[in-house]
């Protein structure tokens, strides 16, 4: 028994040894940095000059703060836009590749090619795409005879442009649907075309009821995604035009890196992180209602 125990106590410690460097990296780079943002978020802090405590006094100016109402608002209006359409776009590709078809890898190789393209890259190409003068869109529009448009250099057009951008990047959300579509037990398919169901019958009472669990997921990821987004801003429109692309990261970033106001910006940061936190409970405590789970048996 002596012997065992030793032997338990030495892999305790190659244990506690061997997941050391995570620990460390965890305190270090995650729990370290969040604890300082808080306590910076309580002082009047500019880079460069001494931190004043003043308490709640940053929470408070955001509430007076129009350009946070601006950029809230802006990031939850592509919230709303840019999730629903790439929940439905991602999940008709999958669909379509999950079919017995020739060619199918290669189909899923181009299909998430665009996935794999640097973000700033991404970024400049879509910045020639809508180019209202020589851009790819006006000039396929005017072969067609349509109206052409200012996309990102229109107020009005702006975030449904940067909407319709974030399409681009479906294939991460396009693949975990397509793993979840291979799960799905075929002969639930079987049964429903015993029945005498055909495709519709079978996608609304199979594919759809097996699959809320994969699309409760990708909800999720999308929704604190797209509170985050950040590079369409900062290299297609700085924020504009008049604020209608001033996203909620990108104000916090020029109000630490340009306004150095590193309080404020703190301030910034946890509020965001708040409302992330509040929007993901409400969707977990919502999801009771519509994900159904196989192993559960119930919604």
């Amino acid at each position: 028994m002596a012997g065992l125990s030793g032997q338990r106590r030495m892999e305790r410690r190659w244990g506690v040894l061997m997941a050391l460097p995570a620990i460390l990296g965890f305190v270090i780079f995650t729990a370290g940095p969040m604890v300082a943002s808080f306590v910076f978020s309580l002082t009047d802090w500019q880079v460069g000059g001494t931190p004043a405590y003043i308490g709640l006094g940053n929470y408070a100016e955001l509430a007076r703060d129009e350009l946070f109402w601006t950029s809230l608002s802006a990031t939850t209006y592509y919230t709303l836009g840019a999730v629903p359409l790439v929940l439905i776009v991602s999940f008709a590709v999958a669909m379509l590749l999950n079919q017995k078809v020739r060619g199918l890898p290669v189909w899923r190789t181009v299909f998430y090619l665009p996935t794999l393209v640097p973000a700033i890259a991404n970024v400049v190409l879509w910045i020639w795409i809508f180019n209202p003068d020589f851009g790819l869109l006006n000039s396929l529009l005017r072969q067609a005879g349509l109206p052409t448009g200012q996309w990102i250099y229109d107020e009005s057009m702006a975030v449904p442009s940067l909407i319709v951008m974030s399409t681009w990047g479906f294939g991460n959300t396009m693949v975990i649907f397509l793993a979840g579509l291979q799960g799905v037990p075929r002969h639930l398919y079987e049964a429903v075309s015993i029945d005498g169901g055909g495709a519709w019958r079978r996608f609304w009472h199979v594919t759809l009821p097996m699959m809320t669990p994969t699309i409760f997921y990708n909800l999720v990821v999308g929704v604190v995604g797209t509170f985050q987004v950040f590079n369409q801003a900062y290299v297609m429109t700085e924020g504009g035009p008049n604020n209608a692309t001033l996203f909620y990261v990108y104000y916090l970033f020029r109000m630490a890196f340009r306004e150095s106001e590193m309080g404020y910006a703190s301030a910034l940061a946890w509020v965001l992180f708040m409302i992330i936190v509040v929007i993901t409970f409400l969707l977990f405590r919502n999801a009771r209602r519509w994900v159904y789970y196989e192993m559960a048996g119930a919604r």
